[in-house]
């Protein structure tokens, strides 16, 4: 018999080329030319303007490498595919002719102009200032296609500059209309056999804490007595979940935007207004669906158990910060007894973190008085109080609570995907010179083990307070630790000394919160899943959070150049936060802005320089020194509303 194969089994394979495209984030340079940051590879692609494809600055890309020098490592690259776009909203101005629009962008980053379809004026006529959102810009088209979402007021700079904040970090500022109307036919009215699927919880006395301006109360505690020295108390959760439910417009636009947005004048929220002012919230005297942590509590804060699951609630009251704490320093008011005992339990449940590591980093809040225009008229700091405390303590043992529950569980043998809230423990490099120069202040640190560098962080800020170091000793702290993140790997919050924690209590502010949520049903379903996905879930969110702090930080900084721009040439009292080679920062003590003394103003008197180790500046001639924490007097000489820049001199005491 011959041993040969048949003919038609002797064809070979066509072999399949997989083409290498990794995927980052393409920034644009003021010049026009791109750079895509890989995360997990060395060094970026250089992508010339004719190989963008439809990409724009900050867009999720897929390059292909083109170019490849192997002595210097350097590539160059083309654009073959767009992932995700970071911003679909542009602020600029509309030239309108007799046939057609353009939208051209008020942008430091070069991308084309818009065609804008007279149908989609939305009323704009030419020159005005608006509001555009991108529709669509498939390949074929010769220049991308938008709408008019809004003109923006020649009147309202303000209103135009925090919106102009927002759209150039990839908020939108408004929601596309698919997305109203999902929301829009949400039922107002809880049905009955939804109640009888949960626990239900509306004769249990309940009450909001939240701040004056507060619309969306996506929090609630109740309690009540059960016996000697036992209580329940319950964590009452606005149950985004079963209204935000996974592949629907909501649902995309809610993990896109990944959170709300705080400004000093407004909140660009993560969800419609129908829904989180109104279908969620947890406001006074209406029956409500919510996700809750009950615990079975003594007086000391001791769990002797709990339980997690949905309920329905109905909310007795609404406290202000203000209201409980007069009823905390005053011993009287409504509900006094059930206040003042949670305030006792949150006191002990704050005591009992510390003594196992957590870091007890003082924080101040700057608010804006603002009139009807939204200008500011004055400057508060608010500190953190009694009333806010316990409110923090009760929603830091929820969200440990569910974390320590999904951590025990698993999927085929695995640990279930899941949003951990995770905080790594400092590194050594940043550590090693704050230790030095806290030394200096008499400041010792134990590094032999994480949770003893933790002891000498609080007794550091114990030790400090009140003296003139502590407000750079607290800054400087807060740069040597690492920034909290979201992850499917659990290695614990070290600043808060949790082996397990999670994002569960603010679902109506916080994509993630959202994913805790329908990770826990599954779980209490015992039906849970492996989401393949979960990782870039929580990639996406950490980035959209710190897209949002930069947000925060940007509308504070207006707000404080529009507050000082009419005391220039005055003089101020300030502190030294920060320095750099071309000079040091200045935050004044009675309003908290800050401003810059750049170094060539002080070339007058000598000749600075940085001295990293020392955070100071150095004159080469007079010895004279600029440190982190110095008081000074200085003069402010300029204030830049579209730089949002205070300039100062500093002024010769």
């Amino acid at each position: 018999m011959s041993s040969k194969k048949p003919k038609s089994k002797q064809k070979s394979k066509a072999k399949t080329i997989t083409v290498h495209t990794p995927k980052g984030r393409l920034e644009v340079t003021r010049s026009g030319m791109g750079y895509v940051i890989i995360d997990d590879e060395a060094g970026d692609v250089l992508v010339k303007p004719n190989d963008f494809l439809t990409a724009l600055h900050g867009d999720i890309v897929r390059v292909k490498i083109i170019k490849e020098n192997s002595r210097t490592g350097k590539r160059e690259g083309k654009i073959v595919e767009v992932v995700s776009r970071k911003q679909t909203e542009f602020i600029g101005h509309l030239q309108v002719s007799a046939h057609h629009a353009f939208f051209v962008p008020d942008s430091d980053k070069p991308m084309p102009d818009l065609y804008i379809p007279l149908q989609a004026i939305n009323g704009a006529k030419h020159k005005d200032k608006v509001l555009v959102r991108l529709v669509r810009w498939e390949k074929d088209d010769k220049k991308p296609v938008g709408e008019v979402v809004s003109i923006l007021e020649n009147d309202s700079p303000n209103d135009a500059a925090m919106k102009e904040i927002l759209t150039e970090a990839g908020f939108p500022i408004s929601f596309p209309d698919e997305v109203m109307e999902e929301a829009g036919r949400l039922p107002d009215i809880i049905g009955e056999e939804e109640v009888a699927r949960r626990k239900d919880c509306r004769n249990v006395l309940t009450f909001t804490i939240d701040p004056v301006d507060a619309k969306d109360f996506d929090d609630a505690i109740s309690i009540r007595k059960l016996g000697d020295d036992k209580y329940e108390i319950g964590v009452h959760i606005a149950d985004v979940s079963h209204y935000v439910t996974p592949d629907t417009a909501l649902d995309e636009e809610a993990y896109k935007r990944a959170t709300s947005v705080y400004l000093p004048d407004r909140v660009n929220p993560m969800l419609p207004e129908h829904i989180s002012n109104q279908l969620c919230s947890l406001r006074p005297n209406e029956d409500k669906l919510t996700f809750s942590a009950i615990f079975q509590m003594n007086t000391q804060g001791e769990v002797k158990q709990y339980w997690l699951g949905r309920t329905v609630i109905h909310s007795d009251h609404r406290y202000t910060y203000e209201d409980v704490q007069q009823i905390i320093e005053t011993k009287e008011g409504l509900h006094k007894e059930e206040i003042l005992l949670l305030n006792d339990i949150a006191q002990k449940l704050r005591k009992k973190r510390f003594s196992k590591g957590a870091i007890n980093f003082s924080s101040q809040e700057v608010r804006f008085k603002l009139d009807e225009k939204g200008t500011p008229i004055g400057i508060v700091v608010k500190e953190s109080k009694e009333s806010h405390q316990l409110i923090e303590e009760l929603m830091l043992l929820a969200n440990r609570t569910v974390a320590e529950n999904i951590a025990k569980k698993s999927v085929n043998g695995k640990p279930i995907p899941f949003p951990y809230r995770v905080h790594d423990q400092p590194d050594e490099e940043k550590l090693a010179p704050f230790i030095q120069y806290a030394k200096r202040y008499g400041h010792g640190f134990d590094i032999s083990s994480p949770i003893a560098i933790a002891h000498s962080f609080n007794q550091m800020l114990k030790d400090a307070a009140g003296k003139p170091e502590q407000h750079v000793l607290e800054q400087l702290g807060i740069r040597t630790m690492a920034k909290a993140i979201y992850t499917p790997e659990n290695i614990g919050h070290y600043g808060l000394a949790f082996e397990h924690y999670c994002h569960f209590t603010s679902p109506i502010r916080r994509y993630p919160d959202v994913l805790v949520h329908r990770v826990l049903q599954s779980v209490l379903d015992d039906a849970p899943k492996a989401d393949k996905k979960m990782a870039e879930k929580c990639k996406h969110s950490s980035e959209r959070e710190r897209a949002a702090m930069e947000c925060e930080r940007a509308g504070n900084k207006y707000k404080q150049v529009e507050f000082l721009q009419g005391f220039i040439g005055e003089s101020f009292e300030g502190v030294v936060s920060g320095v750099t080679s071309f000079g040091f920062f200045v935050e004044t003590i009675e309003h908290k802005c800050e401003g810059l003394v750049s170094i060539v103003s002080l070339s007058d008197y000598d000749d600075f320089r940085l001295v990293e180790s020392e955070y100071s500046l150095v004159g080469r001639r007079s010895g004279r020194i600029f440190k982190m924490g110095d008081k000074v007097t200085v003069r402010l000489v300029a204030a830049n509303l579209e730089k949002r820049q205070l300039d100062f001199e500093w002024e010769l005491g």
